[in-house]
């Protein structure tokens, strides 16, 4: 490879890392917003709101990171795949600014609780579903015509999208509730994990399903995923899924604490690597590669400085704040 080939990578790489820590450490406290219409009562749900009221609000910052890499690394993407999406990204802002006023609001307003909680579980779903939505918009292929989007206003929606969407509820929603077995006791811990269950099951349906439907969207991704030899190397991915299941249900039954949230974290790791193999080298499917969308190498390499200031910057406070904050979260609200 050349060295500005090898820069796109990096900047690929940097994309997806941040994309993917995201969807993993936003995803359990929108799966808590999920979870509230199954928790008993105000204590119930005051709780779970405390045990990620310190981390909620940071945990977005990976999602700014994301957009705006995409944008500067990749402005051809950026340009093509906004519009396609458009719909759902608009949707899951809106869910997310009404997640962010039920937070703040529910506590000062007893008479109008219900609403607000209603506001904090609603934002969140739609949030939720409008991100598997767009997922799978550019998953199933994105129109491009003339290096700009040739599609219509609705081509995001579809029954494979909609599966992405659910999938994906199911998926924070099981995050969300081993967030709460690992950080909450009693009666919660136990209805959490219960939870964890059910939705451990949804989530194992949403990724069969999706993995099942993949393939057949264009003959690449059969390829990619069945060709030999390469299916001697995509075969682990399922096999991995498989063993990491199994692991999940068993620590749950086991009423282990930290390892069925860290299971659930592998699952979704291991989704990631799956949508790896079936669009690479692609950012934009069909007809877009990496290399196609990429920045000039010299603005690559101007933000990579900043990009390699910054992150550990991220990371470190990040951390911090999860170290600060570990432990159990009591009924009073304190860690």
């Amino acid at each position: 490879m050349m060295p500005d080939d090898v820069l796109t990578l990096v900047w690929a790489g940097i994309v997806a890392f941040a994309v993917f820590t995201y969807v993993v450490l936003d995803g359990f406290d929108l799966g808590v917003g999920i979870l509230f219409p199954l928790l008993n009562d105000h204590g119930e749900r005051g709780t779970a709101m405390n045990s990620i009221a310190p981390v909620w609000d940071g945990n977005e910052t990976w999602l700014v990171l994301g957009g705006g890499g995409l944008m500067a690394a990749f402005p051809l993407a950026y340009a093509v795949v906004m519009p396609a999406i458009y719909t759902p990204l608009i949707a899951m802002l809106l869910g997310l600014v009404f997640r962010g006023v039920a937070f703040e609001f529910r506590w000062r307003s007893s008479r109008g609780r219900a609403w607000w909680d209603f506001a904090f579980f609603s934002g969140s779903a739609v949030a939720t579903l409008a991100q598997g939505i767009a997922l799978g918009a550019i998953l199933q292929g994105v129109t491009v015509t003339e290096r700009a989007y040739g599609g219509g206003w609705w081509d995001w929606l579809s029954p494979f999208t909609l599966l992405c969407g659910v999938a994906l509820l199911f998926g924070y929603g099981a995050l969300g509730a081993c967030w709460l077995n690992m950080k909450t006791e009693h009666g919660l811990q136990k209805r959490a994990r219960r939870i964890a269950a059910f939705a451990g099951l949804g989530l194992i349906a949403g990724i069969v399903a999706v993995s099942a439907a993949t393939p057949f969207l264009a003959y690449a991704y059969y390829e990619r995923w069945f060709a030999w030899p390469t299916v001697m190397a995509t075969a682990q991915v399922p096999l991995l899924v498989i063993i990491t299941t199994a692991a999940y249900f068993v620590t749950l039954a086991r009423g282990r604490e930290t390892l069925p949230f860290l299971l659930a974290l592998a699952l979704f790791a291991l989704s990631f690597l799956g949508l790896a193999v079936s669009m690479y080298p692609y950012i934009v499917p069909p007809s877009i590669s990496i290399w196609d969308a990429a920045a000039p190498a010299s603005s690559q390499g101007f933000m990579l400085v900043g990009a390699l200031i910054l992150l550990p910057i991220i990371l470190a406070y990040t951390a911090y704040a999860y170290w600060v904050f570990r432990g159990k979260v009591g009924t009073d609200g304190y860690h």
